[in-house]
């Protein structure tokens, strides 16, 4: 009979409440949807329930949750068999270690909440029709009355103007 967690000395709800969040906002930057990264954060946890990991350094702990949630978005990708950009995936994770650093993003997140409440109102509400209406840009320039390249060069530039916020927050440049 194999050992469970708790007999390998972890405890499985102390992990889940320290990291799950963490293991979220990672899929949501890997291109993962609410519904599926849920899904998956929650895959993560039962298969370090089913095949329990040596915890050595908080880190450590990150890097190897990044790793199986990471694996099993891909195998959901290709089981949807929908193309799996890997060197994007690889990209975006190196991006997450460098701005998230051993964290589960909680800094991250905080200082995306300053930069955006410093955007004027117009980004403001290009950010929230994309991103919390899930409206395409044609639509968001339409409501907007500007035009759809208009659009795409308010997003690029309010995105690029974000990144550089966060990472001065951060203190990575």
């Amino acid at each position: 009979m194999p050992m469970t967690t708790a007999e390998h000395g972890i405890d499985l709800a102390a992990l889940m409440r320290e990291h799950q969040a963490g293991v979220w906002r990672f899929l949501r930057a890997l291109g993962a949807e609410p519904n599926l990264a849920d899904d998956i954060t929650q895959e993560t946890f039962l298969a370090v329930y089913r095949k329990p990991f040596e915890q050595r350094s908080r880190g450590q702990t990150i890097a190897y949750l990044r790793i199986v949630a990471k694996n099993l978005f891909l195998k959901s990708r290709r089981k949807a068999g929908r193309e799996v950009p890997v060197a994007e995936l690889e990209h975006v994770e190196s991006e997450w270690v460098e701005l998230a650093g051993e964290g589960n993003g909680e800094e991250l997140v905080k200082a995306l909440k300053e930069c955006l409440q410093q955007l004027d109102e117009k980004p403001q509400q290009a950010l929230d029709l994309q991103y919390r209406e899930g409206k395409q840009r044609v639509q968001i320039a339409e409501q907007m009355g500007m035009t759809d390249d208009g659009i795409k060069t308010l997003l690029r530039r309010t995105k690029a103007r974000l990144k550089k916020c966060m990472e001065l927050r951060v203190g990575k440049t």
